[in-house]
């Protein structure tokens, strides 16, 4: 075989990887947004009340944010496949029972075990990806495409859900996620490198303890805004004491012999940047769906199918701007690219908030043009900024680094939606993320 049959044959190879671990993070996220538009046919069936949806749709993301950072070094730990496997087990095993639950503990336990799954699978995925691109040219052009596979997913599970629960039934959306996870099982010893495990790594069990129930804490406490209000023991108990949690966290990590988050890794004032940039930007895509989605259901009284209709454009947009971000990437650079981004997100935002949300304007010059420009800023500030966050972080913590950017798509959300709730599901709230999306362009364009 030629010299040239041999770099064809493992360009297919690279690509193939790529597309299965890319695969499996756009079914993580499509997953956490796949609920949002069926929970109103679920509690008809289920005979649930809003406290019993709130909690259902927020149990994926509670055990997804408060794992993952765990889930990351377990993948450093003993590899990248291994706790890949070990998570998408999990995660198949929940999503095969999650359809046949016969009630609302049931789901919501399945939904629980979903989310620990998806803690393990997504840093484990990013560890594999570094195996797979070890350079750091290829890894960093991976990265940029990876960048933007959550908002796709994010995109792709409410078009979909919508259309699957309006045609079928709420329970055929999990078919989706179960239908991936054993594919990807199926196809991952023949398309995925075995990775080695560091065992001279300890696990530190105290600092996960803590990171994962204050996580998680916070995180209830924050959701169950949108029922309770800030002064009632409901949101106060599990607010306060999930941040004396991370409080406590923080402390220990600074004297333990090998922290779960080394404190070091957040000090580059680049990935910072680069985190809050992926926090802010999934924020306003999921403000974007709740308002935009309730908008369109309740003052124009569409149906969840033309809801769903509605957004075809925004996830069009979304894949031209992440397949242009690789190339835009390389010419420009991951910072310039990032700010270009959240100020096209912060124009896109603003023109929902100022123009869109008027039920007398037509949705060609009301809504679209916010629909088009939110997504090609995301896309760019989502790939630019996972460039930045992985930039310089050693194989041996690939685990970790995932873990700590899935955690800022997660938790930070949470913390950003429900302050932004407090002032109302409306314009706004769009307005807000997005003048907190221009301010963080602001701050990248001087760190340049």
């Amino acid at each position: 075989m030629t010299a040239t049959g041999t770099a064809r044959i493992t360009t297919v190879q690279y690509r193939r990887a790529f597309v299965l671990l890319g695969s499996v993070q756009t079914m993580l996220i499509f997953t956490l947004a796949s609920i949002a538009i069926p929970l109103p046919r679920i509690a008809d069936e289920l005979g649930l009340q809003r406290v019993d949806l709130i909690l259902l749709s927020a149990a994926y993301g509670l055990t997804f944010a408060g794992l993952l950072l765990f889930g990351g070094r377990l993948a450093d730990r003993y590899g990248g496949r291994r706790a890949l496997t070990a998570g998408l087990v999990v995660f198949a095993v929940a999503s095969a029972a999650a359809p046949f639950a016969p009630g609302f503990g049931a789901l919501l336990a399945a939904r629980f075990a979903q989310g620990a799954g998806a803690a393990l699978v997504a840093p484990a995925a990013m560890a594999v990806l570094r195996a797979v691109f070890p350079g750091p040219a290829a890894y960093g052009r991976a990265m940029a495409t990876w960048g933007g596979l959550s908002a796709l997913g994010a995109t792709a599970g409410n078009l979909l859900s919508g259309v699957i629960s309006a045609l079928l039934s709420w329970r055929w959306t999990f078919a989706v996620p179960l239908v991936a996870a054993i594919a990807a099982l199926a196809l991952m010893p023949r398309l995925l490198p075995d990775t080695a495990p560091n065992r001279g790594r300890a696990l530190d069990v105290p600092g996960a303890l803590l990171a994962t129930s204050g996580i998680t804490l916070a995180s209830y406490g924050l959701v169950v805004t949108d029922s309770q209000p800030w002064s009632s023991a409901g949101v106060l108990v599990p607010l306060l004491g999930g941040t004396a949690l991370l409080a406590a966290f923080g402390y220990a990590e600074r004297r333990a012999r090998d922290p779960l988050l080394p404190p070091r890794f957040l000090l580059d004032r680049r990935r910072a940047l680069a985190l809050t940039a992926i926090a802010l930007s999934a924020c306003g895509t999921a403000m974007t769906f709740v308002v935009v989605s309730l908008h369109l259901q309740q003052a124009r009284d569409w149906s969840q199918l033309q809801a769903s209709a509605a957004f075809v454009p925004f996830a069009v947009a979304l894949l031209a701007s992440g397949r242009a971000a690789g190339p835009l990437i390389g010419r420009y650079g991951a910072g310039a690219v990032t700010t270009a981004g959240l100020g096209t997100a912060a124009a896109g935002l603003a023109l929902l908030a100022f123009t869109g949300l008027d039920p007398h304007t037509w949705y060609a010059y009301g809504l679209l043009p916010g629909l088009v420009l939110l997504p090609a800023g995301t896309a760019a500030s989502f790939a630019g900024a996972a460039v930045l966050a992985t930039e310089g972080v050693p194989q041996e913590q690939s685990g970790l680094a995932g873990g700590v950017l899935n955690t800022a798509m997660e938790f930070g959300p949470t913390v950003l939606f429900a302050l932004l709730l407090t002032l109302g599901t409306d314009a706004s709230s769009l307005a807000a993320t997005g003048a907190a999306l221009a301010v963080a362009a602001l701050m990248h364009h001087r760190t340049k």
